[in-house]
């Protein structure tokens, strides 16, 4: 298992990143952190193999962090993920000067990350599939470098949803225990059953909420929710 650490100082969107991954094969989430100083001290502690790391945190920023990771040499560095809604050339050259083996721009949906994990999972088989010290063939030098960047695919788009919004009709799907109706959610979040029907179905796209119909003696079948 890719052991992943998820660093976001809003802890809602923390909490979305980490369904996520949880939801990919080969990955497990050992913790989360809100800043650089507990990403510091959770990286020394749980030793990850990856960082989903945003990069605007309270005490400074995910390339701090990189910085700091690179400057200690105390052990093997987790490699790292960029998941930020920084897009600028600037924080991206960064980035990749510091080793990030990815950038992905917020928002985004599931589809999106589980390609970036998918392709990160991929090269480190690749690398661990090698003899250590034996002489690499440009075929399989091209292969790794392909495997570090994914094809692009196209991706449900999570512009028009706020991550609290997403996480508290979560919340509420999952304190159910049972399957509820768009107009039940609408009430137990205190959106309307309009906005509750938008956010259930973009859930139900990004495959975290399931879609079931159940069929009366009249009418048309009733759409039901509950988390996957």
């Amino acid at each position: 298992m890719i052991r992943t650490l998820v660093v976001d100082d809003d802890f809602r969107v923390s909490a979305i990143h980490s369904a996520y991954v949880r939801r990919v094969d080969g990955f497990e989430v050992v913790g989360q952190a809100g800043s650089v100083a507990a990403a510091t001290a959770a990286v020394r502690e749980l030793r990850p193999d990856l960082l989903l790391l945003d990069l605007y945190l309270p005490d400074g920023s995910g390339l701090d962090l990189l910085r700091r990771l690179v400057a200690e040499e105390t052990g093997p560095r987790p490699d790292a993920l960029m998941i930020t809604a920084a897009s600028d050339v600037a924080s991206v050259r960064s980035a990749m000067q510091l080793g990030a083996t990815g950038y992905l721009v917020k928002p985004f949906g599931f589809a999106a990350l589980e390609e970036r994990l998918g392709a990160y999972r991929e090269l480190r088989d690749r690398v661990d599939a090698l003899e250590p010290g034996a002489d690499t063939a440009q075929a399989e030098v091209d292969a790794l470098f392909s495997a570090a960047r994914p094809s692009t695919l196209p991706t449900v788009s999570a512009k028009g949803h706020s991550a609290p919004t997403l996480a508290l009709i979560l919340a509420a799907l999952r304190g159910a225990g049972c399957d509820l109706s768009a107009a039940q959610v609408g009430q137990q979040t205190g959106v309307s059953r309009a906005t509750a029907q938008r956010y259930l179905s973009y859930l139900v796209r990004e495959r975290l909420v399931r879609l079931e119909l159940k069929y009366g003696t009249t009418g048309r079948p009733e759409h039901r929710y509950r988390t996957t």
